[in-house]
């Protein structure tokens, strides 16, 4: 056996050791009590490097069986296999759990299209004037690429080899190099799609969709915090981030552009349309030109479209189908036309109750024509003359039916062809102010919109928006109710798959090791979703969380207080733990104490991914920073990775005290889309 496991094994016995010492006297101790001792082992276990779904499989079947033994000695084995029979069918049965493949697979495939690159050269070049450009391309590329793909050491690894020799040689410090490229690593496992708000979701049994809405603006904040601390710092300090220079600014022009901009215009519209009109084009091909005044026209395009579908959303008249009868804004409803009827002596519709079955009538009240003719084959032989009264009700009955019917067509016809000539709502104010700034925000735009910012738009255009409109996409599938998670992250494989295809990236070696590392990965996340619900029944059988909870509420803490106590746990614990360990061992301990101190789990999840961030920076267990680490220059040590990361903690720290103190930046999206 390796030395490895001996010293683990040793650990172990000696936490074992210290907690018969510092727990009560077995007489006194109870199922509660070795719940406790089983969290504690578990924690210890995973540290010391024992696989987490395998640890937590076997700590909670050991300790059930246990729990199992103290009622039943006879029943124990049993109703311990049971246990984990039923939870693992539980996890498998959780539909929630179908997007993680999906989403990992579209991460792997995106990954492989050689995107980065583009996209990092592209961004470099657009914020060339922005202090600190480097470090700030640098955060930008990986919040849109961590994004998109999810994997936090693919991302970090990737820009650790593309963009630290870059920083490195621009004269860049080594910490805020490799802080920047950690911390901006780690934005995908906060902004939508990520695969660890739909683990939360899971284990607290919160929507998923409500979580990717309110986790969309907090995770632009941190973004925006981030790059607000590189500019301030390239500000203040400009020796730590130097300014590019004007050749690293440059940005070749194609032959034609350089003739334009020299013979009639530097900028792009009154450039290509002088030229078009001109006769100095005679050199440059009228292809060249059209095709990029179309490119060039792209923005202002976009903009039109999309504000003329706000537009005509705003202004559609109203036509309200209600009953038998279409009303238009301003008519009458169809309540005011019941109560018409009722009063004419017509028949009128029978009240509806909310499963849509018909109210039974009370005692004294008509009843339906069928239940007439039972009642009266089932009392005293009748008179012919209530027979026929009742022939002639039932008469009248069908011809009111009739009449009323014949008035509902005619009702439904009329303000069907008045339809077309229903005018159009007004437009609000809002709206005329809204496109007057794009209007504004346009001629700005244009007016210092140059043959070389249309270069590097191109770049952009093959780097940037395509991943910007798959993500944009799946996102407001998801927010928007258009899909569910499953749904939306299946077409983000899709889309991967093009995005793959369109790059000429698409073969089977691609294929091959997408998929392998796609099952790799979701059947690490099943099996520890599997470990975490069996640890979860044992530890509740045993009595811990009982416990927990009994000495939380003997403190007496306020809602603010008891926030800040698990914000401070979670944030030590993910010094020593990854986020994973995080969400499926405490969570179900955290989540049951949240009703008593009347706070949303949705809100609380969002702190707690906010503050899981802080896992992947903060030592000893700082993914992020072995990751660089492993493909950073020999001169890079771990210590300044180290000293680089703690800024972006610090600012981690205050964006979870924004996020408490504001709640409407993470909850405001879901109020207002989920009412």
């Amino acid at each position: 056996m390796k030395k490895e496991v001996w010293f683990g094994l040793t650990i172990m016995a000696l936490v074992v050791l210290a907690a018969f010492i510092l727990l009560p006297p077995a007489a006194q101790m109870t199922n509660g009590h070795l719940g406790l001792l089983m969290l504690a082992l578990v924690v210890v276990a995973i540290m010391l490097g024992f696989p987490t779904a395998f640890t937590l499989m076997g700590m909670g079947m050991l300790f059930a069986w246990i729990a199992y033994r103290s009622q039943n000695p006879d029943l124990a084995v049993q109703q311990t296999l049971d246990l984990m029979v039923q939870r693992t069918f539980s996890v498998m049965s959780n539909d929630v759990l179908i997007s993680i493949p999906l989403f990992v697979f579209m991460g792997y495939l995106i990954e492989r299209a050689n995107l980065i690159e583009k996209l990092f050269k592209s961004m470099h070049l657009a914020t060339a004037r922005v202090p600190g450009s480097l470090a700030v391309a640098t955060i930008i590329t990986c919040a849109i690429f961590a994004t998109a793909t999810g994997i936090v050491g693919a991302v970090v690894t990737l820009m650790g080899l593309l963009a630290l020799p870059a920083m490195l040689r621009a004269g860049y410090s080594v910490q805020l190099s490799a802080g920047a490229i950690t911390a901006g690593g780690c934005l995908g496992i906060l902004i939508p799609p990520s695969v660890m708000l739909i683990v939360y979701g899971a284990t607290a049994g919160v929507s998923v969709v409500k979580l990717y809405a309110g986790a969309f603006f907090p995770g632009l904040m941190l973004a925006g915090l981030y790059v607000l601390y590189v500019v301030i710092v390239a500000k203040l300090k400009p020796s730590m981030a130097p300014p590019m220079s004007e050749a690293d600014r440059h940005v070749p022009l194609p032959a034609f552009a350089e003739q334009v901009s020299a013979n009639v215009s530097n900028k792009v519209l009154p450039g290509l349309i002088g030229a078009i009109k001109g006769k100095r084009n005679a050199q440059v091909p009228m292809k060249d030109l059209l095709s990029h005044l179309g490119i060039a026209l792209l923005p202002a395009i976009a903009v039109a479209l999309i504000m003329g579908f706000i537009y005509f959303k705003l202004t559609a008249p109203v036509v309200e189908v209600s009953g038998a009868e279409v009303v238009a804004m301003g008519g009458s409803s169809f309540d005011e036309t019941e109560e018409a009827t009722e009063e004419e002596g017509g028949l009128a519709a029978p009240p509806q109750e909310e499963d849509g079955l018909s109210t039974p009538p009370a005692e004294g009240e008509a009843k339906p024509l069928g239940a007439e003719g039972a009642s009266a084959s089932e009392g005293a032989t009748p008179a012919s003359g209530g027979a026929a009264t009742a022939t002639e009700s039932a008469s009248a009955n069908a011809t009111a039916a009739s009449g009323t019917t014949e008035a509902a067509a005619q009702a439904a016809a009329a303000p069907a062809a008045d339809a077309a000539t229903l005018e159009r709502l007004p437009a609000p104010l809002n709206f005329w102010i809204a496109l007057a700034s794009c209007v504004v925000a346009l001629v700005l735009f244009y007016a210092f919109f140059s043959f070389t910012r249309l270069e590097i738009f191109k770049m952009l255009l093959g780097s940037f928006f395509p991943l910007a409109v798959m993500i944009l996409a799946v996102l407001g599938t998801i927010v928007f109710g258009l899909a569910t998670p499953t749904e939306a992250a299946a077409m983000g494989s899709l889309g991967g798959l093009f995005l793959a295809g369109a790059y000429r990236r698409l073969n089977m070696t691609v294929m091959r090791e997408s998929v392998y590392l796609t099952a790799k990965t979701s059947a690490m996340v099943c099996w520890l979703f599997v470990g975490s619900s069996i640890f979860s029944a044992a530890f509740a059988l045993l009595g811990g969380q009982e416990i927990i909870n009994q000495w939380v509420l003997s403190m007496d803490l306020t809602p603010v207080q008891f926030m800040i106590l698990a914000q401070v746990v979670i944030f030590l614990l993910g010094w020593p733990l990854e986020w994973t360990e995080i969400i499926v061992i405490f969570m179900p301990i955290f989540i049951p104490l949240l009703p008593h101190f009347g706070i949303d789990p949705l809100f609380f999840g969002l702190l707690v991914a906010l503050n899981l961030q802080t896992a992947f920076l903060s030592p000893p267990v700082a993914m992020a920073a072995f990751y660089l680490k492993g493909v950073s220059p020999p001169h890079v040590t771990l210590n300044q990775i180290f000293a680089g990361m703690l800024p972006f903690m610090a600012i981690q720290v205050f964006a979870i005290f924004l996020l408490y103190q504001f709640p409407a930046i993470g909850m405001w999206l879901p109020e207002v889309l989920y009412k």
